[in-house]
């Protein structure tokens, strides 16, 4: 059963669920800027699919922590400063993953479900190997290749136009009388084995570092800024998918790939349509079995539904098409010895252990370090320093510990006892009840959360200070010039008049006055990038914009957060006072956003550099929620039998269009859609006075009629 709000009281798991998967998600968004920004994973594949796991679980049991800027709706990471960006015409998504093989015949059986098929009705899917490299998007008009961007957050990318270029397999001119106008393919940036081990020689050779693993290798080189950089890097590109095209010449998804052989591009060979389940994972087993003997990295098998109008039907469901799934190969295991347990703080305070290893060759990769999550996933292992371990990776740099070989344990090796100190800082490291991290206390003196939260405030989708980025705001702090969000805007009166910052190494004159226009610059973002800045735990961009266009600025919220007054779990059918139950009423919102909003304001001690802060800038006015479709923003309920698409494909379409749908009628229900068969729905509808519309009448109405 769903946690629900009943009378008023939340049941007691959600408040720990909550917790728990804010600690998940603040974890997931740094493994993600380290992957797709830095191209310097600190995780192993099959760790960070555990979080995301974890993750999932946890939405599926208590849906309410299922919010837009959780990290199941995101993709990717936001592209680099360093590279133009690229907005893509149509999104790249990832995809679902699948550990198992119940896992795949699931997906089967949801999409037959979803489209309502006939036992007896042929699903053809298709089967590739899932390489692992770096996605790009090829643009191509008249044939000619004429920008190239990396995957980015999926909806923007980075330029890498020069840069792809240079690899041998992205023709310059498609061939062929069929090739469309414009044409956007998409596929896999990659460095084979024999090119990885020849590179990492002649990096040696020149005292440079060498390279990790062929996908770091392959990422690191597509995303330097000196294309001729790149074009010394043996690098090498599989096209299986497409974006943006003037015309699709092919009804089904190997047709396509087919045709993007045909135009100039290299495909994979081992792609394959299958009619069955069991068909599909006997092929996912024999690419396993011959898996070190391709040539190449490869992290699983991706499945997608083989008919292209079928795909158009499934559409899409948060960050992932419903018609397609990776089935990821287990980890890759090996044993080695922990010889020291580090702590590292992060931008929250959060103490993450991380398993100092004797350096082990994994997968063919040398791993040094390795994930412990957490104290208790320590206790729970019973992990000690001198344990032998197994440890487990899948293509990355950190892999994590699966287990303790006992029987290998050193004679005194004692349990470990995690620190009740921060290392950064010295302050009290707390737990609170329920939750699994454990955090510094010195929020405002911690240098770990200082320099931190100060790369936040200014990043690209808080205050997006141009010229202050993570190197500017380290050097900064380290010499005193900026040690909370107002200093940056008091720079020009805080710099030391003997050594102003134009006299330091890396500034100039001109440098300086270009980034103090950009601060003035900033002093007038919109209200919701300030709210976001401050870092607030569960405030994300989406939340930090619902917020904002109900209180409008962050004077108003700040007040109503410190007047407002939450139910008292001891006290029955407590519903908390008018400020707490407007917060919560914001759609979108709920009592564990709200929970942390009035914690942040309410703290004494988060007053004096706010009040600061506040004197500094004058944040543009709100704007108003986008209207994109004739529903957007409406609440919408289907009922009765829908004759010309299945409920699943109405719900999808509506919430395309922006629209919430709802599964009961009540006052805030702008339409209800009604089939034949409607029952209760429709009488309460009518009873409310609630717009009721045919099934043809809402297609109309969408302008999807015809």
């Amino acid at each position: 059963m769903s946690a629900k709000q009943v009378d008023g009281e939340l049941p007691p798991a959600l408040p720990d669920a909550a917790r728990e998967h804010a600690a998940l998600a603040a974890e997931i968004a740094e493994h993600d800027r380290r992957y797709y920004q830095h191209d310097a994973p600190t995780i192993s594949d099959g760790a960070y699919d555990e979080l995301r796991r974890r993750l999932d679980a946890l939405e599926a049991e208590f849906p309410e922590l299922k919010t837009p800027d959780s990290p199941s709706q995101r993709v990717g990471a936001a592209p680099s400063e360093a590279f133009a960006k690229v907005r893509h015409a149509v999104p790249m998504l990832s995809l679902a993953n699948a550990f198992s093989d119940e896992e795949v015949a699931d997906f089967a059986a949801r999409v037959r479900r979803f489209l309502d098929l006939k036992p007896d009705q042929e699903l053809a899917i298709a089967a590739e190997p899932k390489i692992d490299g770096l996605s790009a998007s090829l643009r191509y008009e008249g044939g000619r290749f004429v920008r190239g961007a990396t995957r980015g957050d999926g909806a923007v990318g980075e330029d890498v136009t020069a840069n792809l270029r240079t690899i041998a397999d992205v023709p310059e001119r498609l061939v062929g009388d069929d090739v469309p106008e414009v044409l956007e393919v998409r596929g896999e940036v990659y460095m084979s084995h024999a090119d990885f081990r020849a590179l990492n020689e002649r990096q040696a050779a020149a005292g440079k570092p060498i390279f990790a693993n062929p996908r770091n290798a392959a990422a690191g080189s597509l995303r330097q800024l000196d294309p001729n950089v790149t074009a010394q890097r043996p690098l090498r590109f599989f096209a299986y998918a497409w974006g943006e095209a003037s015309a699709v010449p092919a009804a089904t998804q190997t047709g396509m790939v087919g045709n993007l052989g045909r135009w100039g591009f290299q495909t994979n060979p081992l792609m394959k349509v299958f009619t069955s389940t069991d068909d599909l994972l006997a092929h996912y087993h024999a690419i396993e079995s011959v898996r070190a003997e391709l040539g190449y990295d490869i992290d699983g098998v991706v499945y997608k539904v083989e008919r292209l109008d079928l795909q158009r039907r499934l559409g899409f469901v948060s960050r992932s098409p419903r018609w397609a799934i990776a089935h990821k190969f287990p980890a890759e295991q090996a044993t080695t010895v922990l010889e020291a347990i580090d702590i590292q703080v992060g931008r929250t305070g959060a103490l993450t252990p991380v398993a100092k290893l004797k350096p082990v060759t994994v997968g063919g990769v040398v791993v040094a370090n390795a994930t412990l999550h957490n104290e208790d996933e320590i206790a729970r292992k019973d992990v000690r320093v001198g344990d032998t371990v197994v440890v487990q990776r899948a293509g990355d740099v950190i892999p994590q510990i699966v287990s303790v070989v006992a029987e290998k344990r050193p004679e005194g090796a004692q349990p470990y006892v995690f620190p009740t100190v921060c290392p950064a800082c010295g302050s009290h490291a707390v737990r609170e009840e329920g939750e699994a991290v454990r955090r510094c206390t010195g929020g405002l003196v911690c240098r770990a959360q200082q320099v931190e939260r100060l790369r936040h405030f200014v990043s690209r989708n808080a205050m997006d200070i141009e010229g202050l980025g993570e190197k500017q705001i380290e050097a900064f702090y380290e010499w005193g010039l900026v040690r909370e969000p107002a200093h940056i805007f008091r720079l020009r009166e805080r710099q030391d008049p003997l050594t102003p910052l134009k006299n330091r190494d890396g500034w100039g004159e001109t440098s300086v006055n270009n980034l103090l226009g950009a601060i003035d610059e900033a002093r007038s973002r919109p209200p919701n990038r300030l709210l976001y800045g401050l870092g607030i735990r569960h405030v994300g961009e989406i939340n930090a914009k619902r917020l904002m266009r109900h209180y409008r600025t962050v004077d108003a919220l700040r007040a109503a957060a410190k007047a407002a007054t939450p139910p008292d779990p001891a006290v029955k059918k407590d519903k908390g006072d008018d400020a707490w139950q407007e917060m919560v009423a914001i759609e979108g919102v709920g009592a564990v956003v709200a929970h942390a909003v009035i914690e942040f304001f309410q703290e004494p001690k988060n007053d004096p550099p706010l009040d600061a802060l506040l004197a500094e800038v004058t944040p543009a006015p709100m704007e108003e929620a986008a209207s994109d479709s004739p529903v957007a923003g409406l609440t919408v309920v289907f009922t009765g039998t829908l004759e010309r698409m299945t409920r699943d494909e109405a719900k999808a379409m509506a919430e395309r269009l922006g629209a919430k749908v709802s599964g009961s009628v009540s006052g805030k229900t702008d339409i209800v859609v009604a089939g034949p068969g409607a029952g209760s729905k429709l009488t309460k509808a009518r009873d409310l006075g609630v717009e009721v519309l045919t099934e043809d009448q809402w297609l109309e109405r969408v302008g999807e009629a015809g």
